[in-house]
């Protein structure tokens, strides 16, 4: 085995059970193939040399069909077993690595990385269904089956098993050759298909953008360019694996060949019987045949593999998120207790310079702060640590003296309603997506929200009303519309720490002169934190706070903010 189908073995459970169960079948395959092999030999040969009736030799017949059904009834199990594993370890791997992603690595989701990391969870998860479905299953009839049916041949004729024990090596040396360039042309197309898939993704996700600027049919040029580089990594591909079917086939047939000119030879000699020679020609195709196949099943299960190994540089990521494992201390509320930022230093990986370095500030119970500076200040950073979207590098991050990576992360950010810059729209109903931020709110409460949001006139205009369906496949909204939506969900949210991050930019403004209003409302009397670089939110600070080069630069008063 490989490292990663070692690590896939060591790490899950059902994939020990689903290699377990084909290990057995496997045994049952061999022992019924050897008895298969005697029985049709001896139904063969007294009809041959005697010429015997059906009544000698109806028991062999009997026999050598049950041997046959139960091959087939074998076979069956090795895909239905096989499927039900692959599915049970597809989904463990799937629930790991949305678990990681989400809980240790959050900040991961709207990175460049997502169209690929969403390829590996469907595409390369769904790969996997072919390891456990048929290579492995393939990899254990390799095993059992030549050393049983080699251990049968050896005591009847010696001649034709050293045969056999020669020949098998050999044609594994061919497929271990024929794997390392197949391992290569797979990994090349992997990497092909990432970058379709990717590409694909970025340009759905930006269609709308890529519109108004007219460039969406310069992205179809793109595409295809990407998609020919594809296409060409897969013939690739597929070239070796038809040449490397070739040679394991023509391997096989020279091997039996050999074996049936040595049988031949000694059978004319009188060295061994027409019984024992016919059940060892018959054994000797069925010693090739499974590693023929394990060649084949080699190239088919290829990508799931890679994505295997994929998905375990993800899961081997460094978390962001210091998940406590033992009890959590309670989660304090920000309503009573000041939010401190103690010497807080953020170290994104493979940035040479820290997005906060050495930031001190504190956050009053019911204050408003607005965070103002240039692009790439460390705004957003801070914003994402009072979220728990990271976790420090170095320092502190504390409400009522408790850090809070000693909190539990969902207790903590039950208390918070966070309005990000770009809100997730939801392919689902109007109340459906105002929902997100309290599952078990009734209509009345969706409508206030929606009111306080000053929403309400643009859901009365909507077809539906409140099951209008929005997102994908629904009504598209605007930047100021869908900015609505979120802050409905911020006021159903009820919340005692508001997180704003450049909830008005990209907005004119007089829309975002309005829904600076309706943050006001929003915030009243609540511990809020605005990042913004909009007068209209600036004006509503009780304190404002000046950014640079991860830095606090000082406190300045609104008047004085450009």
């Amino acid at each position: 085995m490989k490292p990663t189908q070692r690590r896939l073995m060591r790490e899950s459970r059902v994939a020990r059970r689903a290699l377990g169960a084909a290990a057995l079948l496997a045994l049952i395959q061999a022992v019924l193939t050897v008895v298969w092999a005697v029985a049709l030999a001896a139904a063969i040969a007294p009809v041959a040399m005697n010429g015997a009736g059906l009544t000698q030799v109806r028991t062999a017949i009997i026999v050598a069909a049950c041997a046959a059904l139960g091959r087939a009834a074998v076979a069956w199990g090795f895909e239905s077993t096989g499927r039900v594993g692959a599915q049970q370890v597809m989904s463990e791997l799937r629930l790991r690595l949305a678990a990681h992603v989400l809980e240790a690595r959050p900040l991961t989701q709207g990175t460049d990385s997502t169209g690929e990391l969403a390829t590996v969870a469907v595409q390369g998860v769904d790969g996997l269904e072919l390891v456990f479905a048929r290579y492995f299953p393939q990899m254990m009839l390799a095993i059992v089956v030549p050393i049983a049916a080699i251990g049968w041949i050896i005591p009847t004729d010696w001649v034709s098993a050293a045969i056999l024990a020669v020949t098998i090596p050999v044609i594994i040396i061919f497929m271990i050759l024929i794997g390392l360039g197949a391992d290569r042309r797979a990994k090349a197309r992997w990497a092909a298909m990432q970058m379709l898939g990717g590409r694909f993704f970025e340009v759905v996700r930006g269609l709308t953008t890529l519109r108004v600027h007219g460039r969406a049919e310069a992205q179809v040029a793109v595409l295809e360019q990407v998609g020919e580089d594809y296409r060409r990594e897969t013939m690739s591909t597929l070239r070796l694996a038809f040449l490397s079917a070739l040679v394991l086939e023509l391997a096989a047939a020279l091997g039996t060949a050999m074996v049936a000119v040595a049988l031949g030879i000694r059978l004319v000699d009188g060295g061994i019987g027409l019984q024992a020679s016919l059940a060892v020609l018959i054994l000797a195709p069925e010693v090739y045949q499974p590693i023929r196949q394990l060649g084949a099943q080699f190239h088919a299960s290829a990508d799931g593999m890679i994505a295997a190994e994929e998905i375990f540089a993800v899961l081997d990521a460094p978390a962001v998120l210091d998940l406590p494992s033992a009890s959590p201390a309670p989660s304090p509320s920000p309503a009573r207790d000041a939010i401190v930022l103690d010497d807080v230093r953020v170290a994104y990986p493979g940035r040479s310079v820290p997005a906060l370095d050495g930031i001190s500030l504190a956050l009053a119970p019911g204050e408003f702060v607005a965070l103002v500076g240039p692009s790439g200040a460390g705004k957003t950073t801070v914003a994402s640590l009072l979220v728990r979207l990271i976790d420090p590098t170095s320092g502190a991050v504390r409400v009522g003296g408790i850090d809070l990576r000693q909190i539990d992360a969902d207790a903590w950010r039950s208390r918070i309603a966070w309005v990000p810059q770009r809100p997730r729209i939801f392919a689902a109903t109007v109340a459906e997506n105002v929902r997100v931020a309290n599952p078990v709110a009734d209509e009345a409460q969706v409508r206030e929200a929606l009111r306080q949001a000053g929403a309400d006139t643009l859901v009365a205009e909507m077809p539906d009303g409140l099951a209008t369906r929005l997102g994908e496949g629904g009504r598209r909204l605007s930047a100021g519309e869908a900015q609505r939506i979120s802050l409905a969900r911020a006021f159903l949210r009820d919340a005692d720490l508001f997180v704003l991050d450049e909830p008005t930019a990209h907005l004119d403004g007089v829309l975002a002169a309005e829904l600076a209003q309706v943050i006001r409302r929003l915030t009243a009397g609540a511990t809020t934190l605005a990042v913004t670089h909009r007068q209209e939110l600036v004006h509503a600070a009780d304190r404002v706070i000046r950014m640079e080069d991860g830095r606090v630069a000082g406190a300045l008063v609104a008047e004085a903010v450009a």
